[in-house]
C-alpha cells in the first residue's frame, strides 16, 4: 500500500478548519461513513473549545455541530487517558440536551444527540476499535423490545424509541490494526496516520487529502501547528516523566523507613509519597490511585491533607 505524505491532525482541523462552511464535505464525509447515513451539516454551534484559549494547549478538542435532520453531534479527539470518560460525555450530552430545549418547550422538542470520541487511549475492555451505545428498552418477561406507538411515529418521525435517545459512538484508533476492511475503516487509518494512501475513497477523505495537505498551509499556520504537536508531546512527556521521577523518590524512601516499620507499613508509605509527588501533576483522582495502587479515597484524603497544610 503506496503512502501519501503526511497530513494535518483530524484534531487540528476541527480546531482551526473544519468550522468554516469550506471545509463542511471533510466532516460530512467521516460522520456518513460511521452513521451510515447521508450527514449535511448546516451549521457548526458554539463549544467549549470553539474559543482560543489556554484550553487550546490541553490534550482534547471539541466540536459541536447540526445536521439537516435537527440532530445534535458532538465530536470530540482526546489524547490522555481519562478514567471518568464516560461520565463525562454522559454530562455533555446531558448538557447540550438541556442547552436545547427552551423554557416552556414540550418534550417533544427534545434535540437528538449524537456522541462521537475519537480516542487515542484505551478506554475500558474490549476486543473491537469501534463501539456503539444506544439505549433501548427490554422486556423483563418476554424479552421484546418496546416499539413506538403509530402516533408516537408520527410525533417524533422515528421509528423505534433508542432513536430519541442520545447515542455514542467509541472509536479507539490506536487498536485499530491498519487493515482498511471498508470505507469506515479507511477514515480510522486517517485517523491513526494522518495519511490517505492511494485508493482510499471512502467520502470525504479525498477532500481531507487536498486540503489538510501540511505543505499548502501558510508559513504561520505550519509554525502553528508545529507548536500544538510540540504541546501534544510535551505533555505525554511530563506526565511520564513525573510520574517515573514519582515511583523512584517514593520507593527510595519507602525502603528506608520499610526496614523500621515493616514490610507492609513501608510499601503503604511509598505509595504514599509516590501520589504525594504526584498530586500537583495529575489531577484525576482515579487515574493517580491506579498509577499509585492507593484507594480513590487514600487520594482524596492526601489532597485534603495538602490543602489544609
Amino acid at each position: 500500500m503506496k503512502r501519501h505524505r503526511r497530513l494535518i491532525s483530524f484534531d487540528w482541523a476541527m480546531k482551526r478548519l473544519l468550522r468554516s462552511k469550506a471545509h463542511f464535505g471533510i466532516l460530512e464525509g467521516f460522520l456518513t461513513e460511521l452513521l451510515r447515513e447521508e450527514i449535511q451539516i448546516l451549521e457548526i454551534l458554539e463549544s467549549e473549545s470553539n474559543k482560543e484559549t489556554a484550553a487550546d494547549k490541553q490534550n482534547r478538542v471539541d466540536l459541536k455541530a447540526r445536521n439537516a435532520g435537527g440532530e445534535i453531534i458532538l465530536i470530540e479527539v482526546q489524547y490522555q487517558r481519562q478514567f471518568d470518560y464516560l461520565q463525562r460525555i454522559l454530562h455533555s450530552t446531558a448538557r447540550t440536551v438541556v442547552e436545547n430545549l427552551d423554557e416552556g418547550q414540550p418534550y417533544g422538542e427534545v434535540v437528538k444527540v449524537i456522541s462521537v470520541s475519537i480516542l487515542y487511549f484505551d478506554l475500558g475492555q474490549g476486543e473491537d476499535y469501534v463501539y456503539h451505545g444506544a439505549t433501548r428498552f427490554i422486556g423483563l418477561h418476554r424479552q421484546d423490545e418496546l416499539r413506538l406507538s403509530e402516533a408516537q411515529q408520527d410525533l417524533y418521525r422515528r421509528q423505534e424509541p433508542h432513536a430519541l435517545f442520545p447515542e455514542y459512538y467509541l472509536i479507539k484508533v490506536n487498536q485499530f490494526d491498519d487493515v482498511a476492511r471498508d470505507s469506515l475503516d479507511q477514515w480510522i487509518y486517517f485517523l491513526k496516520h494522518e495519511e490517505v494512501p492511494e485508493g482510499f475513497s471512502a467520502r470525504g477523505l479525498q477532500e481531507a487529502k487536498e486540503q489538510l495537505d501540511i505543505l499548502k498551509l501558510p508559513e504561520a499556520e505550519r509554525r502553528a501547528y508545529a507548536r500544538y504537536q510540540d504541546d501534544l508531546h510535551q505533555q505525554a512527556s511530563m506526565v511520564e516523566s513525573s510520574y517515573g521521577w514519582g515511583m523512584h523518590q517514593g520507593r527510595k524512601l519507602g525502603r528506608e523507613e520499610g526496614r523500621e516499620e515493616g514490610r507492609e507499613e513501608g510499601q503503604l508509605q511509598e505509595r504514599r509519597r509516590i501520589a504525594q509527588s504526584l498530586l500537583d501533576l495529575i489531577a484525576d483522582d482515579q487515574l493517580l490511585a491506579e498509577k499509585t495502587g492507593l484507594s480513590v479515597g487514600e487520594v482524596r484524603g492526601l489532597r485534603e491533607e495538602r490543602q489544609r497544610g
